[in-house]
C-alpha cells in the first residue's frame, strides 16, 4: 500500500511543469525580443519626455497588461490605458455581459473607428496593441487607424498565432502587418505550455507572463531614460515605502497629470493653445 507522501507525489507529476515553461519562455523573450523591447521603450520615453502619450489597447484578456502599465503601485502617467468594457469584462462569463457577446463585439469591423474617433491623438503620441492572436478585427482595425492619423503603432502579439490558418479578417492582414514594430509573446498557436497525458487539449497559457514581463522592462527603462534627461515621474507609491503624506501627494500628482495629458487628446477637448481638438 503506498503511503500518502507517496500517493501525493503520483498526483503531483505536473507540480512546476508550467513555472518551469513560463521561466523558458521568459528567457527566451529577454534573448530573442529584448531589442524590440528596448526600441518600444525609447520611443514610449521619448513620447512622455514631449508631453505626448503613450497609449495601450487590448481585447480580452490582453486587458491585463495595460492595467499593469498603469495606474498601478510602481507606475508613472504618461500611458493611457484604454480597455472596452463591451470586450473585457469577463467575470460574469454567461448571461449579460458575458463572454460570447465580447467575443463577437471584438470580431466586428468597423468598430474600432468608433473607438478611435473618441481621440485626438498628437503626433508624438504612439500606440501599444495586445493581442495574442492578433487575427480579430478590432485590433487590427485599431492599429490601421492609429497610423492613418500619423502616430506609430507596435503591436504586441504571438506571431506563431498571426500567421496560422488564413487571416479572417476582410484584409486578409493581421495585427502584425499593420504595425510599425512587432514583440512577438513567444507563446505557441492556442497559448497554452503544458499537454498532459489524457487530456486532448493543453492547458495553462503562457502569454499573459510575457506581456507582463514586456509591460514592466518598458516601464523600468522608460522611468531611466526619464531621469537620465531631468524629466522625475511621479511613482505610484505605497505608504509602507514613502509614508502616508508622501504616498498621498504622488497619487494625487500622478492622477492629476494623467488627467492633463488625456484630456487633451479627448475628440473635442481644448488644448494648450487655446484651440479646440480636432473630432
Amino acid at each position: 500500500m503506498k503511503s500518502q507522501s507517496e500517493a501525493g507525489s503520483a498526483q503531483n507529476t505536473f507540480a512546476g511543469t508550467w513555472t518551469l515553461m513560463a521561466q523558458n519562455l521568459l528567457s527566451k523573450l529577454s534573448n530573442e525580443q529584448g531589442a524590440n523591447i528596448t526600441k518600444v521603450a525609447l520611443w514610449a520615453a521619448e513620447s512622455i519626455a514631449a508631453d505626448g502619450v503613450v497609449h495601450l489597447f487590448g481585447t480580452g484578456h490582453s486587458r491585463i497588461p495595460i492595467e499593469e502599465m498603469f495606474p498601478r503601485y510602481g507606475s508613472f502617467p504618461g500611458f493611457n490605458p484604454m480597455a472596452e468594457l463591451s470586450m473585457t469584462f469577463h467575470t460574469q462569463v454567461v448571461g449579460s455581459n458575458g463572454q460570447r457577446q465580447a467575443m463577437f463585439i471584438e470580431r466586428v469591423e468597423g468598430f474600432a473607428e468608433q473607438i478611435l474617433k473618441n481621440w485626438n491623438f498628437k503626433p508624438q503620441d504612439i500606440l501599444i496593441i495586445f493581442s495574442v492572436g492578433g487575427q480579430t478585427a478590432v485590433p487590427i482595425e485599431m492599429a490601421m487607424g492609429a497610423r492613418a492619423r500619423g502616430i506609430k503603432v507596435i503591436a504586441v502579439t504571438s506571431i506563431a498565432q498571426n500567421k496560422f490558418g488564413v487571416p479572417p479578417h476582410s484584409t486578409g492582414t493581421t495585427l502584425s502587418d499593420n504595425a510599425d514594430l512587432v514583440i512577438d509573446l513567444m507563446v505557441p498557436v492556442g497559448d497554452a505550455l503544458v499537454s498532459i497525458p489524457g487530456l486532448e487539449t493543453p492547458v495553462g497559457p503562457g502569454s499573459t507572463i510575457t506581456a507582463i514581463a514586456i509591460v514592466n522592462e518598458i516601464k523600468v527603462q522608460v522611468a531611466d531614460y526619464l531621469i537620465k534627461h531631468g524629466i522625475t515621474p511621479q511613482v505610484l507609491t505605497s505608504s509602507a515605502v514613502v509614508g502616508k503624506e508622501e504616498s498621498k501627494r504622488l497619487f494625487d500628482a500622478a492622477y492629476a497629470e494623467h488627467a492633463r495629458r488625456v484630456s487633451t487628446r479627448l475628440t473635442g477637448a481644448i488644448d494648450h493653445t487655446g484651440g479646440e481638438g480636432k473630432g
